[in-house]
């Protein structure tokens, strides 16, 4: 969430490479996330897509839409279990370096939040052995 509630950006992090999908959102109801995350998950390969876990936030709300859609499984974590995402909330710390609390996503660019995204995908990570993100996920595809 941005600055007083009013901008926002979505993650999605695959959790075997740890690639970030940072994606713009121009508002944050149910069907602006859900068109905007397919949008963004329609551009990678269908073995990536077989299942994602969201929060339980509002904004999720049209997830049978999104599965109808995307041929998405979706899962939730249960309610105050933060641990079941963990690779996501660790990586929004990452987020945070770029884009701290009170960010005004506005005031970015799809260029700029997507070279944002780029930086976070090919910077080494101790839990990938000092790889990238983008080291492991091509070696995934070739398997």
């Amino acid at each position: 969430m941005g600055k007083d509630h009013k901008s926002a950006m979505g993650s999605i992090v695959e959790r075997t490479t740890r690639t970030v999908m940072l994606v713009p959102l121009k508002k944050r109801d149910a069907e602006s996330v859900r068109k905007a995350f397919a949008k963004e998950l329609k551009t990678l390969p269908e073995q990536m897509t077989l299942s994602m876990t969201y929060d339980r936030g509002k904004e999720m709300a049209e997830h049978k839409l999104f599965t109808e859609e995307t041929k998405m499984q979706v899962y939730f974590c249960d309610p105050h279990s933060p641990w079941q995402r963990g690779t996501n909330e660790n990586t929004n710390m990452l987020i945070r370096d770029f884009f701290p609390k009170q960010t005004d996503f506005s005031k970015f660019t799809r260029k700029e939040i997507k070279h944002v995204q780029k930086l976070l995908n090919e910077r080494p990570r101790k839990t990938l052995d000092w790889h990238t993100p983008k080291e492991r996920f091509k070696e995934l595809l070739l398997r």
